[in-house]
């Protein structure tokens, strides 16, 4: 997560969105930056709106812009599936040896397994009550996102390529793909509600 605080401004920074490569870019110009834990990285909307934005709004007497990044809701899954490919990744977590076909509907489970128990983007997002993001952009269109984010701050941007997941394949049956849509179906809803 990163506060702008002169200009009123805070990212939360959404799970597989670059959120690593942003703050590698922007946090000298931040006056806040949580790195870690992940879990305060991570901030969602729903804490931040409860715990983080009412500060800062009382210290600033004034309101802050929040934005954030929305991945395509089965490409976000492929980069988790990707990511957790990774040699150093624990063995509990770890997807190797699976197929992405295998983590998808293990992600779909109501019990998810370790290696599955990435959370949702919907969650992440949407707000148990009250306000939301005032500004989401899709990850897939990161260009708007930096070009808001240069208007906003007044400088140019140029992110680094920071924590990409491996390659790999990424292949569903369409039984997955239909199982997949049934349950993520707030996630598919959100992202076609934006335009870029």
């Amino acid at each position: 997560m990163l506060v702008f605080f002169e200009q009123r401004l805070a990212f939360l920074a959404t799970p597989k969105t670059g959120s690593t490569a942003i703050a590698a870019a922007l946090e000298s110009l931040a006056a806040v930056s949580i790195q870690r834990p992940p879990l305060l990285k991570h901030t969602t909307v729903h804490r931040y709106r409860r715990f983080i934005g009412p500060f800062l709004e009382a210290a600033s007497k004034d309101s802050f812009t929040v934005v954030a990044l929305m991945r395509e809701p089965r490409d976000w899954l492929g980069s988790w599936y990707r990511f957790r490919q990774r040699e150093e990744t624990e063995a509990g977590k770890s997807t190797r040896g699976m197929s992405f076909d295998d983590f998808v509907r293990a992600w779909c489970q109501d019990q998810r397994p370790d290696f599955a128990d990435v959370g949702s983007q919907g969650k992440f997002l949407r707000p148990r009550q009250g306000a939301g993001v005032d500004r989401l952009f899709r990850y897939e269109a990161i260009g708007s996102f930096v070009h808001f984010l240069e208007e906003r701050l007044g400088c140019e941007i140029i992110l680094p390529r920071l924590n990409v997941s491996p390659p790999g394949a990424l292949e569903l049956s369409a039984e997955t793909e239909t199982l997949l849509r049934e349950v993520a179906a707030e996630d598919f809803a959100l992202y076609r509600t934006l335009t870029g």
